[in-house]
């Protein structure tokens, strides 16, 4: 059993409009995970709806709670992409010896050429294969909590090396 706890971003389409708050889609993580045909037990529970740069401490004990109040050994967490290192951080710290993995997407989950369902495939295909830690999957690759970083400019993550 897989436990998805969505926490809103681009992923889930939305956006931030400057100075105009967030935009919102129709995108749901239950609408990919259908059109994908999946073959998994899971439960999907929308914890909140942010911009990944509005998103708290207090969202993220929030986060921890959920996860600690679960059942499922398998944690999948959508989550936009600007702070999504930094819950892995506060998450990862726990050691709460759970497979726990963050996903997002670079390009709206509402756009055509988003990345949402191949970076969704690829985070829920990791996550039953990894070892209790935390991660981030993001375009083909996983990243340690303790190893991660976004760069800015290129918008991908990158390895603390």
């Amino acid at each position: 059993m897989i436990h998805i706890l969505t926490t809103g971003g681009t992923i889930e389409g939305l956006d931030y409009v400057d100075g105009k708050g967030i935009s919102q889609s129709n995108i749901s993580i239950q609408g990919f995970l259908d059109k994908a045909n999946i073959g998994f037990d899971y439960t999907i529970e929308s914890v909140f709806k942010k911009d990944s740069r509005a998103i708290t401490n207090n969202d993220r004990a929030q986060l921890v709670c959920k996860i600690k109040e679960s059942n499922a050994t398998k944690i999948l967490i959508t989550h936009g992409t600007f702070t999504m290192e930094d819950t892995a951080k506060y998450i990862g710290r726990l050691n709460l010896k759970k497979t726990i993995v963050l996903v997002g997407s670079f390009i709206l989950g509402s756009s055509e050429n988003t990345d949402a369902p191949f970076n969704l495939g690829y985070a829920i295909s990791s996550l039953q294969l990894l070892k209790p830690d935390v991660y981030i999957a993001m375009n083909g690759q996983i990243f340690l909590w303790n190893n991660v970083s976004k760069n800015l400019e290129t918008n991908k993550f990158e390895r603390n090396e």
